[in-house]
């Protein structure tokens, strides 16, 4: 392992651009959730966090052992030839230095965990289409109840899915999310569903590990299989497991 001197990996993790106060000050910030840092470390990563700026994206990854692509803001829908609808809430900066992340990782061996937004943005890097507004078509707004406010959902499993290995046929999740995927991007398989149909994972078959959920695990701190399933396919990689 080149990365963190140690035979831990190190772990990329995308940050939100936004406005942001902290101490005395009220600026523009690259940011993220704790929650997500603390669950790669408690599942023996090294977090670095990556910043939606600059063009730098085929020097940095041999620097990371794995990648998760965080959630966040809506997709600007033009990236996948529609039109924006009322709800929707872009963050083009972001978008632009994430899908060039993304589609680095993708045509190299790095191992990828999408997460909610990050899961949307694999999809369409890989041609795929998404539901602007959820409840629109599922008639219901479970999957985000109200303004930050998680929703709960039971997401069944294809048993022979990567997803099924790490989480079993069945698991219990944190959602907050208004869109979905509507049509699946090239090689990509819908893996897992709620109740309503909603596909809330997905991934490329094979052995490299690119896994999508539309569900947020960096919020259940007693649960770190999917980011101890990432760790652990960084970790070979990397070279730091024979």
């Amino acid at each position: 392992m080149v990365s963190s001197g140690s035979d831990r990996p190190v772990i990329g993790l995308t940050t939100y651009a936004e406005r942001t106060r902290f101490g005395v000050w009220d600026v523009d910030a690259a940011v993220l959730h704790r929650s997500y840092v603390d669950s790669v470390v408690r599942a023996g990563g090294v977090p670095v966090l990556l910043p939606p700026a600059g063009d730098a994206h085929g020097e940095l990854l041999p620097l990371l052992d794995g990648l998760v692509l965080t959630g966040g803001a809506d997709i600007e829908p033009r990236r996948y030839g529609s039109e924006a609808h009322a709800t929707t809430v872009t963050r083009p900066d972001r978008d632009a230095a994430e899908f060039a992340l993304a589609e680095a990782a993708l045509s190299g061996t790095i191992p990828v965990l999408g997460v909610c937004r990050g899961m949307e943005v694999l999809n369409v890097v890989l041609g795929g289409t998404l539901v602007q507004h959820l409840p629109e078509v599922t008639g219901t707004v479970a999957h985000q109840p109200e303004v930050a406010v998680f929703g709960d959902t039971v997401v069944t499993l294809a048993a022979a899915s990567r997803a099924a290995a790490v989480l079993g046929t069945e698991t219990a999740c944190r959602c907050y999310h208004h869109q979905a995927v509507a049509t699946l991007g090239d090689g990509l398989q819908a893996v897992g569903w709620a109740a309503d149909g909603t596909i809330e994972a997905l991934e490329l078959p094979g052995e490299r590990f690119v896994l999508g959920v539309q569900w947020h695990p960096e919020q259940d701190s007693a649960d770190l299989r999917l980011f101890g399933a990432l760790v652990e396919a960084a970790t070979k990689k990397s070279g730091g497991e024979s």
